[in-house]
């Protein structure tokens, strides 16, 4: 009944050593470069062209990405329908068909590959947990 309590009493008195061990001792870098580097595993090993040039779609700061910043929609009003975004209704962009050999739904597949219907026997087997299997 008290053994939780002894075993506490009993690590509090005992000095934890850790299980890890750090070879050397710590060192604060005396200069961090900050500057992009492509990755190590890139198969060019550079940066893309025209990285961190201004152009594209850096900003100079924090509001100016934010005005342009999308998520499910603009952050702000200042993008409005003349930028093209929500300029014109779904109708207006035509049909959407897929391409030859693309199925937007399950049921739309060939009869081979949709799914197997479930039996009476596995829908009560799984409504009662598997009892039902071995009564």
């Amino acid at each position: 009944m008290f053994a939780t309590r002894v075993l506490r009493q009993a690590a509090a008195q005992a000095e934890r050593t850790p299980l890890i061990r750090f070879v050397g001792k710590r060192s604060i870098p005396e200069s961090i470069d900050n500057t992009p580097q492509p990755h190590p595993a890139s198969p060019t090993g550079a940066l893309p062209a025209g990285f961190g040039s201004g152009s594209g779609n850096s900003h100079t700061s924090f509001s100016s990405y934010r005005d342009h910043a999308q998520q499910h929609g603009p952050l702000r009003k200042s993008i409005g329908a003349a930028a093209g975004i929500g300029a014109q209704s779904a109708a207006h962009l035509g049909p959407v068909e897929p391409a030859k050999g693309v199925y937007f739904d399950r049921n739309q597949l060939p009869e081979r590959f949709r799914r197997a219907p479930l039996t009476d026997a596995e829908i009560d087997a799984v409504s009662s947990g598997g009892a039902t299997l071995f009564g």
